[in-house]
């Protein structure tokens, strides 16, 4: 009979290493978070501004606005994107049993990528009253509600009889990604100079634009799908023999399937919302734990949220000081930093992807 994949039939270094994988981890994030509130394009630093208080000075205007209202919001931002994306994609992962596989598999980006296009491009066509009701969080409202109409709707195509096929879901993914793109094509093709710029900054992701009222609309949906997919770990490990292994040995695989979608969905939908797109976090950080502290999703996923949110916070800094005073999109850093690793992945495991 072959074992079932818990952490307690696992090596107990594995597991002790996985476990320890934590707290180094979360110092990373701690270092990370550091040194995203020191480094920026002004001269103000988070070690001067701690001395000041230390000293009984008070801060000035300048040095409060840039760490309460430019560093902070965009670090939690940081945070709380870089960790959603990553647990999305080891969420993904273990739901489909494919390393390949990442969170635009159900449909998020290439919904939220046509939301936010229909936004820019004819968002000028709507009454003035709702321009000026929804302002500035048109775009981040239309990708949101663009991911999750496409999730909701490839779910309900590959859902039958209350069974959903992981296999439909991942072709009927492939299919609507087209539709998608075809769209968005047309759209851009009627965009005028000022809209393919937005467009592409857009398209490039970025956390420029973070503020405390972004965090506050997109953290707390953020937070509720991360908690969900954590609750996830024992369930994924049994689905890695089977549907049919993980439903005798007590695994709801069906309510399984559907609170990981809905988790990758909310997760995911608000973070391209807020912060467009950035690839490569989702597939990257969970094949790298892998293979450092091995495929147990009890540990995999919390420190998913550690590694992804420590990594988008780098690359964040990164694209803040590599042409000061002007900013890289965040997704031209993540896509060259995280390339060469995937190859990298890739070249270690040929296995997983060649006949």
């Amino acid at each position: 009979m072959t074992a079932i994949p818990d952490t307690a039939t696992l090596p107990r270094d594995r597991l002790s290493r996985a476990r320890s994988l934590h707290w180094v981890l979360a110092g990373g994030l701690a270092l990370a978070c550091i040194a995203s509130l020191q480094i920026g394009a002004t001269d103000v630093t988070l070690f001067a501004m701690l001395a000041k208080l230390a000293q009984g000075e008070p801060l000035s205007h300048m040095e409060r606005v840039v760490l309460f209202d430019i560093r902070l919001p965009r670090l939690a931002m940081g945070v709380l994107v870089g960790a959603a994306l990553a647990v999305s994609g080891a969420a993904m992962q273990g739901l489909f049993r494919n390393p390949l596989a990442d969170p635009g598999i159900v449909g998020v980006g290439a919904g939220a990528g046509l939301g936010a296009i229909l936004a820019i491009v004819l968002g000028t066509l709507l009454p003035v009253w709702m321009i000026d009701r929804i302002g500035n969080q048109m775009v981040p409202v239309a990708a949101f509600l663009g991911g999750w109409g496409s999730t909701i709707l490839l779910y309900r195509v590959s859902t039958r009889q209350g069974q959903t096929s992981v296999a439909t879901m991942l072709l009927a993914g492939i299919a609507l990604g087209a539709l998608a793109g075809a769209l968005s094509g047309i759209l851009v093709y009627i965009a005028d100079d000022q809209q393919l710029r937005d467009l592409t900054f857009w398209g490039l992701g970025s956390l420029a634009g973070a503020s405390w009222a972004k965090v506050l609309s997109a953290g707390p949906l953020i937070l509720l799908s991360i908690g969900g997919a954590l609750m996830l770990g024992r369930g994924l490990n049994g689905l890695a023999l089977g549907e049919a292994t993980a439903a005798h040995i007590g695994i709801h695989v069906q309510r399984l399937k559907s609170v990981a979608i809905l988790a990758v969905a909310g997760a995911t939908g608000a973070a391209v919302a807020v912060s467009g797109g950035i690839g490569f976090i989702g597939i990257v950080v969970p094949h790298l734990l892998r293979l450092a502290s091995g495929p147990d999703h009890r540990t995999l996923l919390l420190n998913s949220a550690l590694l992804g949110a420590t990594l988008l916070i780098l690359a964040d800094v990164i694209a803040r000081v590599v042409i000061a005073p002007a900013e890289l999109p965040i997704g031209i850093v993540t896509a060259v930093l995280g390339a060469p690793v995937f190859l990298w992945i890739l070249l270690r495991r040929r296995g997983l992807v060649e006949p």
